[in-house]
């Protein structure tokens, strides 16, 4: 070797020993890691188990404070509030420890455990915040006592009640940002069961919250005040609900109600030349809206039905109203699981789970024109009594009215501009948005016949999220189906109506499917082929008709695509229906975001 090679292989020898301490520290380095990651693994792991522990205990809790918050059984929420409060205090810090940080940051697994975290601090966050103050407010306040209800009282509980409306709602927004795109099932299943209950628990709270801070004004306290309360018949289907058929007035000073003049939508008569009304609903529905009392709703923009039929009541009367309450027979049937039954005038009992058979079809069986209304006053003067005299517990009843108002069957538009914005688009207001949070495809039904024959149909309706477009619109595709039950023979006139063209027993129903605000119909059919439709816009909807005509134990099937607004890449969505006297069957089937 010569001597200039030795300096060479010196350093040759040199760069691969420093190679070599490189890829010793490398592996030591990695096998740290790998030793760290399998340590905060089986920690993540144990942690985890302890928490799924605590928040299937602290889910089984609340379900039971929930029962006992409505039971009125004060002394076992006190208790289970306290085991609540340990659970969720125990969830919320076996996912806020450094291990779970660290996996909440890693690839896979990472989301579930954030979505976990999200999940315990909303239990822990409802535990803390919203249930003792819920527990503490005097919610006897809110239903009447000896005829008329303390509208000082319900004034105090209001700060409470806001309290814990404002708790609610903010686990409901932190929860709405939770991603469900990705997760696990369980851990996706566990966040959707959440999403429900706290979004049935603000609706609640809301129109409580609602109710404490509006209801002495609308009771009178700065004032009298005048209202009506019509009865939606659900056997002639309207977009809101059912036709406006009998009506009453109402009347409020200082808390105490009192039910006035009673009578008939009939008895109003039609308006030549007809009221104004958008030009939207006129393009839809021609004249009728506000030409005929029992024509106001089919539009499913309760406002607008609302303040026509206010309107046509003073020109008729001359009396001024100041708002108008709209319920149904099932709401009635609600209110009679809290009263109890009630007799009407002549003997005839009204209970829960027989009212909607009587109102909707025993009456028009048995009773002439002239009877009917008469039965009718009676009822609502009957129900309305016990709500004001029994002894119901204040719980209960808001439970009542909170299902009533969930399923939009209970509405209300005041005609005070001031008041009426406090509502907002909640489901009480009846309110057509012209945006959506989420992509809505309403569902309206207006009876075509001018027959009773509502009692009998049975309405199921799924919507499905279809594929992303490149603007980011996606697809939504609609199945409605409509079955009559009714029998081929043996109903009364009163019933068929005025359903002489054709068979009179069979059920024409016009069916309105409104896009998502901005969005737009791309194609319909009827039972598998396609058909022509009705269009137009309402409220940034558009609005597809269609006449569906189902023969006594027949189904007929409607099917639509329709697109959502534009920048709409969510894959959730949701339907809202006219109420019917049978519950609609549904399904929504979401699928994954756009970006995803």
């Amino acid at each position: 070797m010569t001597e200039s090679e030795r300096p060479r292989r010196r350093r040759s020898r040199s760069r691969r020993r420093r190679r070599a301490a490189r890829l010793r520290r490398a592996l030591l380095a990695g096998l740290v890691v790998v030793s760290l990651l399998a340590v905060a693994g089986g920690w993540i792991g144990f942690r985890g188990w302890q928490a799924r522990a605590h928040l299937l205990n602290a889910a089984g809790l609340a379900r039971e404070l929930s029962a006992q918050v409505v039971g009125g059984d004060a002394d076992r929420a006190q208790r289970t509030l306290a085991a609540l409060q340990e659970q969720s205090a125990a969830a919320r810090n076996a996912t806020a420890d450094p291990g779970w940080w660290l996996g909440r940051r890693a690839p896979f697994a990472g989301d579930d455990l954030g979505a976990v975290r999200q999940i315990a601090v909303a239990i822990d966050d409802l535990a803390r915040r919203a249930f003792p103050t819920l527990l503490r407010a005097d919610l006897s306040s809110l239903v009447p006592a000896e005829g008329r209800i303390d509208v000082g009282r319900l004034r105090a509980v209001s700060a409470d009640l806001d309290t814990v409306n404002e708790a609610v709602q903010q686990t409901r927004r932190d929860l709405a940002g939770v991603s469900g795109d990705g997760l696990v099932a369980q851990v996706r299943q566990a966040l959707v069961d959440l999403r429900g209950e706290v979004d049935r628990l603000a609706g609640l709270t809301a129109a409580a919250d609602q109710g404490a801070r509006l209801l002495p004004s609308l009771l009178g306290a700065d004032g009298p005040r005048r209202y009506l309360l019509v009865s939606q018949n659900l056997a002639e289907l309207r977009a809101t609900g059912g036709m406006f058929g009998a009506y009453a007035v109402i009347e409020s000073e200082n808390g105490r109600v009192t039910m006035g003049r009673q009578g008939s939508s009939a008895s109003l008569g039609q308006f030549v030349p007809p009221l104004p009304m958008p030009k939207e609903v006129r393009a839809l529905w021609d004249d009728l809206p506000g030409t005929y009392p029992a024509d106001v709703n089919l539009t499913p923009h309760f406002p607008t039905a609302a303040a026509l039929y206010r309107e046509m009541f003073r020109r008729k009367t001359g009396t001024t109203v100041d708002g108008v309450l709209a319920v149904d027979p099932v709401v009635l049937s609600y209110l009679l699981k809290a009263t109890g039954p009630v007799l009407v005038p002549g003997g005839v009992p009204l209970a829960s789970d027989t009212v909607v058979r009587t109102l909707l079809s025993d009456v028009y069986q048995r009773l002439d024109v002239r009877q009917q209304d008469a039965f009718f006053a009676s009822a609502a003067a009957a129900v309305f009594d016990s709500i004001f005299t029994k002894n119901v517990d204040p719980r209960v009843l808001l439970s009542v009215f909170d299902r009533a108002i969930t399923e939009r069957r209970i509405l209300f538009w005041s005609a005070r501009p001031e008041e009426q914005r406090t509502f907002g688009d909640s489901r009480l207001a009846g309110v057509l948005p012209e945006q959506d949070t989420v992509p809505t495809v309403g569902v309206f039904l207006n009876d075509g016949s001018g027959a009773k024959l509502g009692y009998y149909l049975r309405p199921a309706a799924t919507l499905t999220v279809g594929e992303c477009r490149p603007d980011g619109r996606r697809e939504l595709r609609l199945r409605v189906t409509l079955q009559s039950t009714a029998p081929k023979s043996g109903l009364s006139e009163s019933v068929l109506g005025l359903g002489r063209v054709g068979d009179p027993y069979t059920v024409r129903t016009l069916v309105s499917v409104f896009t998502p605000a901005g969005g737009a119909v791309l194609d319909a059919r009827l039972d598998g082929a396609e058909t022509a439709v009705g269009s137009g816009t309402e409220r940034r909807r558009q609005v597809a008709t269609a006449n569906v005509e189902v023969r006594p134990g027949a189904s007929r099937t409607v099917e639509l695509t329709v697109l959502t607004g534009k920048k709409t890449g969510t894959g959730e969505a949701q339907l809202w229906l006219t109420p019917t006297a049978t519950p609609w069957t549904t399904q929504v089937e979401t699928a994954p975001s756009c970006d995803q």
